[in-house]
């Protein structure tokens, strides 16, 4: 099979400016500048040019990628990842190696990529079109559908530098996605859009990958580059670190360090407060994964900030935790503040958190976990991944068919008679 998209030692160098020979903490005050002014006559002459030193952004990726696959590119921040994709649209030239593409790319890597902020909506969707190389024919085609997936019909001649971050996401992405280009290139962008649209987006470009084209897609959230991607590549200081299935790239991400252990956030100066330092998640043993229909544990350490505040207690110490789907939604939450208050607690332990029988769907998702103590917030750890496992949350024997991200809800069905309300016995 031809290649859509094809690169060759591909790498891309910046300048870096370095001025004078001040170390990184120095300043240059105002009186200086003057002073250097009057020595060169406030010209130009005799005044030293910045030193300039190499940076390469990229290096040496050969890639090689065929129609209608998903590519998701991860890496942590200053990895190369949206260098890359510039390259790929062509925003930026390669400092060395080649790319060679088929077909039209479409391009959404900046808030209202390729607006005009003079122009109103409908124009700029007719002038992305022509950019693309669509005929208006075509692009008259699709404009209702791009207009109703986009939400914006009431602003639809209004100027777009009018519009909110979160409408110029909503039209970009959807003039991006619908003028049938052969790959579809996008950034962490959909971040700004709220969590409804977000999810739209996915199924979008679901359905963009299902008909055969390219996607490609940066993002740190690996729930997404599971779901959607067929293929993941981990791009580590410029260089391509692996290139191999999303399910092996997003674990090859978490062995590096990318987002095994989430983020976590000190919120108070007072060194009597604590701080989170670590967490944990298993199953009703201590070695066993978490499942959907069996026991979930949290094991929440914590200490306070000052070792000379360990001999003293916390009289008022409380937690709550949320969890979220792979697109960022609210999935269920709990607080400690919702039972009975569990005395005082040492300035250094554990908090664990029971739950009977885990009602989450099998799947990805994220956990932040809030520490509070007399009312203010202390301590909260952020994008801690957690994955879940199927189980037979009903008890039939047989795991539930669902295979969406949410909570499960104990139910059960039965047969009434409905001109008697009588229960009717079930058939064996």
């Amino acid at each position: 099979m031809t290649a859509i998209l094809k690169t060759e030692n591909l790498g891309k160098q910046y300048r870096i400016a370095r001025h004078r020979s001040q170390s990184a903490h120095s300043y240059v005050a105002l009186r200086d500048e003057l002073t250097q002014m009057v020595r060169t006559g406030f010209g130009l002459w005799g005044k030293k040019q910045p030193k300039t030193e190499p940076f390469w952004a990229l290096q040496n990726i050969s890639l090689r990628i065929e129609p209608g696959q998903r590519v998701g590119i991860i890496g942590r921040n200053g990895a190369g990842k949206s260098t890359l994709l510039k390259l790929i649209s062509r925003i930026t030239a390669p400092t060395t190696g080649s790319i060679r593409l088929r077909g039209r790319v479409s391009s959404l890597l900046e808030v209202g990529t390729g607006f005009h902020p003079e122009l109103t909506g409908r124009e700029n969707i007719f002038l992305n079109g022509a950019v693309l190389g669509m005929s208006r024919a075509e692009i008259r085609y699709k404009f209702d559908e791009i207009v109703d997936f986009a939400e914006v019909e009431t602003f639809l001649d209004t100027p777009v530098k009018r519009y909110s971050s979160g409408m110029r996401v909503r039209l970009a992405f959807a003039v991006a996605a619908h003028l049938e280009p052969e790959i579809l290139v996008v950034d962490e962008v959909l971040a700004v859009g709220d969590l409804r649209f977000q999810k739209k987006c996915l199924g979008k470009m679901e359905q963009v990958g299902g008909e055969g084209r390219t996607v490609l897609i940066v993002s740190h959230n690996m729930g997404i580059i599971d779901r959607l991607c067929n293929r993941g590549i981990v791009l580590d200081k410029g260089e391509m670190a692996l290139d191999a299935s999303a399910t092996d790239a997003v674990a090859a991400y978490h062995a590096m360090g990318g987002s095994c252990a989430g983020e976590i956030l000190r919120l108070s100066d007072n060194p009597a407060h604590p701080v989170i330092t670590g967490v944990r998640f298993m199953g009703e043993k201590q070695d066993s994964p978490v499942q959907c229909g069996s026991p979930m544990n949290v094991l929440l350490n914590y200490e306070v900030q000052s070792s000379q505040h360990l001999s003293a207690g916390l009289p008022h110490l409380q937690v709550s935790m949320s969890i979220k789907s792979a697109s960022g939604e609210l999935k269920t939450a709990c607080c400690s503040m919702q039972q009975p208050h569990f005395g005082p607690a040492p300035a250094k332990g554990t908090l664990c958190c029971h739950v009977d029988k885990s009602p989450i769907m099998p799947g990805e998702y994220t956990v932040q976990i809030n520490l509070n103590h007399n009312g203010q917030a202390c301590s909260r750890l952020v994008n801690h991944p957690l994955h879940v496992h199927g189980g037979d949350y009903f008890g039939y024997g047989t795991e539930p068919v669902e295979h969406r991200d949410g909570i499960y809800m104990a139910h059960r069905w039965e047969l009434y008679d409905s001109l008697t309300d009588k229960k009717r016995e079930t058939k064996a």
